[in-house]
């Protein structure tokens, strides 16, 4: 059986548009991987609900927790955290999950977030940037982009604000119609069916399996 944490509510960001940041303290620390997620144990209607959320945080912050989430409609577990204090548990087990970079591939590195799918990608962005010796390029796609000021202060970065309504057709015109390069590597995240759409449009297209990382929440 996994080890069960417990984790303080340190503080939260409102991000408007019913999205929040919630800043956990982790007693000792947690070591992750960019990309992972946690499983929140939450005590729910009599009963202990798991909900996984990606960290949106760096590993190189390990006493620090970051998630960052909707409030979803009739969803129970994006309700109780929007509820909670600063003061308040959370108990957890992980991380867990193998959409992760732990070093940039040997080739151009493309980021395509959907929304919060920024979420699980801002801290592999970071870990790309410290570690690619070639272009590091973020797709985010979002009407109210989160991290706006950060990621616009990278300078090594190439970051493209897109709506989302586009995204598939920006990713098929840049990767599959403007050259025949295919030794780029693709790492998406975002809500709903997008996902496997643009994964399977890029392997269609002609880039390898492995080439292309996603997760689909």
């Amino acid at each position: 059986m996994a080890e069960e944490r417990t984790a303080v509510l340190e503080s939260v960001v409102d991000h408007g548009t019913d999205t929040r940041s919630f800043v956990f303290r982790i007693p000792g620390g947690l070591a992750f991987r960019p990309g992972q997620f946690l499983s929140c144990l939450l005590p729910i209607g009599g009963e202990r609900l798991i909900r996984p959320y990606s960290i949106a945080s760096s590993p190189e912050e390990p006493e620090r927790v970051e998630l960052l989430l909707n409030l979803v409609p009739g969803g129970p577990g994006s309700r109780y955290l929007f509820d909670l204090a600063p003061g308040a548990t959370l108990h957890f087990t992980g991380p867990w999950g193998t959409f992760v970079l732990d070093r940039a591939p040997d080739a151009e590195a493309v980021f395509v977030a959907v929304d919060t799918g920024i979420a699980p990608i801002r801290p592999m962005l970071h870990r790309a940037l410290a570690t690619c010796a070639h272009p590091v390029t973020l797709l985010y796609a979002a009407s109210h982009p989160i991290y706006r000021d950060e990621l616009g202060a990278l300078d090594a970065l190439q970051l493209h604000h897109i709506a989302p309504a586009i995204v598939e057709q920006e990713v098929r015109r840049r990767y599959l119609e403007r050259d025949a390069d295919r030794s780029r590597h693709f790492f998406i995240c975002g809500v709903g069916d997008i996902v496997p759409r643009l994964r399977d449009l890029l392997r269609g297209g002609g880039y390898a399996r492995r080439a292309v990382q996603y997760e689909k929440w």
